[in-house]
């Protein structure tokens, strides 16, 4: 597994900031197990007022991630761990079973322990392009994506139809699916 943390805005992590970001990351490591996790990417950015912390798990099947801002750039790297154990437990179930259709059985350590683990944590302008790869799933595995990124929207390939969907969340919590044609 490879652990990559970078500094932008011409911020460059210390070893304290890449010492402490690897300890804290020990616990998310610890929801998967070892061998299920590829690449953790850890982007750390500072602003006039505050610092903002991008982490990214790439795990077999599975893509979680967080971002938090906070004017203290240990308590963000603390927020976004946060973050991504409350999205792991919370989806838990979830994944699990999906992972189990896909026939992967033993993502998540045997020694997952939600209740010890909760007592321990307390555009104006085009100004990104990205390119994602189309995946083949479900609705529901949109929906599940959708919430383990933790962005507004989720674009996928429909299995049934094989056309390209977007899945997002509306401001009232729920969620819609579009269609293409």
């Amino acid at each position: 597994m490879k652990i990559e943390i970078t500094g932008k805005n011409g911020f460059m992590p210390t070893e304290a900031i890449k010492n402490f970001t690897e300890k804290k990351l020990a616990k998310v490591i610890q929801l998967f197990g070892n061998d299920t996790i590829s690449k953790i990417r850890v982007v750390t950015k500072v602003y006039p007022d505050n610092h903002k912390v991008e982490v990214t798990i790439y795990s077999s099947e599975q893509l979680v991630r967080a971002e938090v801002s906070d004017p203290d750039m240990y308590a963000a790297i603390d927020l976004s761990i946060d973050k991504l154990v409350s999205q792991v437990r919370k989806n838990r179930s979830k994944l699990q079973s999906h992972l189990e259709k896909l026939g992967v059985n033993d993502v998540f350590s045997q020694e997952f322990d939600a209740e010890s683990l909760e007592k321990e944590m307390k555009a104006a302008t085009l100004v990104k392009n990205k390119k994602i790869e189309l995946v083949p799933m479900s609705r529901d595995e949109a929906i599940l994506q959708l919430e383990l990124t933790g962005h507004d929207f989720y674009v996928y390939l429909d299995i049934d139809t094989n056309k390209t969907n977007i899945v997002y969340l509306r401001k009232d919590g729920d969620y819609a699916n579009i269609e293409t044609e």
